[in-house]
């Protein structure tokens, strides 16, 4: 088949990309399911607690993602910096996983039990009062907002589909271990956690 032929007609040369597309796919992606190091949690890895997943997903919902990667690359500037370059292994109970590439913050993939809860609440509220340079907006809403108890449990109950092992004693739980606490609470909780499981390893 000449290239002519393939340029002539748009359809056979869509066929083909889509070909040469799906088979590279295949060959890229189809291993890593197989690959233990990315289908398996790293030793010490637990899912998050109630609190957790829903400072996560405040996390999210502000978009602190589109500043702060959570993947640590394993170049040595990077580890010195931040700590143990990022296994696959840490991210398997992540439902999307916050990688990220942009940078305008520092990366977050270490920063549990790097500050305190009494510095994290501050940095929130108003970074410049404990970072006089910074250009991080201020979130004072979040230590106003309550978290929404009731439905704490169906986030649960939707992450275990996905493959995290959240037990039936969890999710009864999930309600009591959010009620009166607030967005900021959630999300210290879960700042608090990232990275710990591996963070020791330099």
């Amino acid at each position: 088949m000449s290239h002519e032929v393939v340029e002539k007609n748009i359809g056979l040369m869509a066929l083909l990309v889509l070909l040469v597309i799906s088979v590279g796919g295949l060959v890229e992606i189809v291993p890593l399911f197989f690959l233990k190091s990315t289908t398996e949690p790293v030793e010490g890895l637990k899912p998050y607690t109630a609190l957790q997943l829903e400072g996560r997903d405040v996390y999210i919902r502000e978009g602190c993602y589109l500043c702060h990667s959570q993947m640590i690359r394993p170049f040595r500037a990077e580890t010195e910096r931040y700590g143990h370059y990022s296994v696959a292994g840490e991210f398997v109970y992540d439902h999307p996983f916050q990688w990220g590439s942009k940078r305008t913050g520092p990366d977050l993939a270490r920063v549990g039990g790097r500050y305190s809860d009494d510095w994290h609440r501050v940095h929130l509220n108003n970074p410049r009062d404990v970072v006089p340079e910074s250009n991080m907006p201020a979130f004072p809403w979040l230590s106003e907002n309550l978290i929404d108890a009731s439905v704490t449990p169906k986030k649960l109950k939707a992450m275990r589909t996905l493959g995290v092992p959240y037990t039936d004693e969890d999710i009864a739980g999930a309600s009591a271990a959010v009620e009166g606490k607030t967005e900021l609470d959630a999300l210290i909780a879960y700042l608090q956690n990232l990275g710990t499981a591996i963070s020791s390893r330099r």
